[in-house]
C-alpha cells in the first residue's frame, strides 16, 4: 500500500538550491489548448499536475490567478498545464477526460471546473460526464471520447516522463527549464520568474541555455522530509528502486486514503 507523504516548507534559499540541482529540458510540448499566455513569451512555465491533487488546487485558487494578471497576460510567461497522475485511478480518468474536452477547445473551462469538484469519488465517469455538460460540451462527442480511453497512453507518457525528469510529487513546476516543487506563496514563485526573465534578457536569443537531466544523486537531495505543513504531495515508495514503468503501475492502483 503506497503512504501518502507530505513535502515540508523550505525556505526560499533552500527551494534556489533545489532548482539549481535540477535543471532540466524543457521537454514537454506546449499544446496552444492546454497554454495561456504567448507563444514567444520569455519564460515558459509547466505545471506537472493531478487534478485530485490538494496542494495542486491551492495553487489554482491561491497562485494562478495572482500569475495571469502579473505575467501571463503582459505577454512574460507562457503557463503550460501537464499531466502528472500520481494519485490512482480516479486521477487518470479526471486527465483523460480533461483531454475529451481539449479536443472540443474546452480544456481551461473543464480544468478549473475539475479543481472546483475537487473532492471523495468527485471523479467517477458519471461526474466527470456531468462536469462536461456543465461547461457546455457536446455530450454525444465527450461520452464517446472518454468511454474509449484514446488519451489513457497519452496521460501515462506524460506522468511517465516527469519521474524521468525526476518528479516525484505534485504539483511540479518547470520555469525555464528550473524545477521548483510545491503549491508556494506567490513571492517564491515571483522570485523564480523574475529570475528566469532577467536571464533570458541577458541570452542570446538564437542560443538556449544549457538543460540536462538531474543526476540520481541530485533527484535524491530534491526528495524531502514529512511535515505536516508541507506545500506538496509526495510518495516515498517513488524513491524506491522501481523502473519507470514500475511508478507508473504504482501510481494507477493507488486507492485515496
Amino acid at each position: 500500500m503506497l503512504m501518502l507523504m507530505v513535502a515540508p516548507g523550505l525556505g526560499f534559499a533552500s527551494v534556489v538550491l533545489a532548482a539549481e540541482r535540477a535543471t532540466v529540458p524543457q521537454a514537454f510540448p506546449s499544446e496552444s489548448t492546454r497554454a495561456l499566455g504567448l507563444p514567444k513569451a520569455p519564460v515558459t512555465m509547466v505545471e506537472l499536475s493531478d487534478f485530485q491533487c490538494s496542494f495542486c488546487r491551492k495553487f489554482w485558487v491561491e497562485t494562478l490567478p495572482r500569475l495571469k494578471e502579473t505575467y501571463i497576460k503582459n505577454g512574460q510567461v507562457r503557463f503550460a498545464y501537464q499531466h502528472f497522475a500520481l494519485l490512482g485511478e480516479h486521477s487518470f480518468a479526471a486527465a483523460q477526460a480533461a483531454e475529451c474536452a481539449r479536443e472540443q477547445k474546452k480544456f481551461w473551462p473543464y480544468h478549473d471546473k475539475l479543481f472546483e469538484s475537487q473532492g471523495g469519488l468527485a471523479f467517477t465517469n458519471a461526474k466527470l460526464k456531468r462536469y462536461a455538460h456543465q461547461s457546455g460540451l457536446d455530450m454525444r462527442a465527450f461520452a464517446r471520447c472518454l468511454d474509449s480511453g484514446k488519451y489513457q497512453q497519452q496521460v501515462e507518457d506524460e506522468t511517465k516522463l516527469g519521474l524521468e525528469l525526476g518528479a516525484r510529487g505534485t504539483p511540479t513546476f518547470l520555469i525555464n527549464g528550473q524545477m521548483l516543487v510545491g503549491a508556494r506563496p506567490f513571492q517564491v514563485f515571483q522570485a523564480a520568474i523574475e529570475e528566469a526573465l532577467a536571464n533570458a534578457a541577458t541570452q542570446n536569443p538564437r542560443k538556449p541555455p544549457p538543460t540536462r537531466l538531474a543526476s540520481a544523486d541530485e533527484r535524491t537531495k530534491m526528495n524531502f522530509e514529512v511535515s505536516p505543513s508541507g506545500y506538496g504531495i509526495h510518495w516515498a515508495e517513488l524513491d524506491e528502486d522501481l523502473s519507470i514503468d514500475g511508478m507508473i503501475r504504482a501510481a494507477k492502483v493507488r486507492k485515496a486514503g
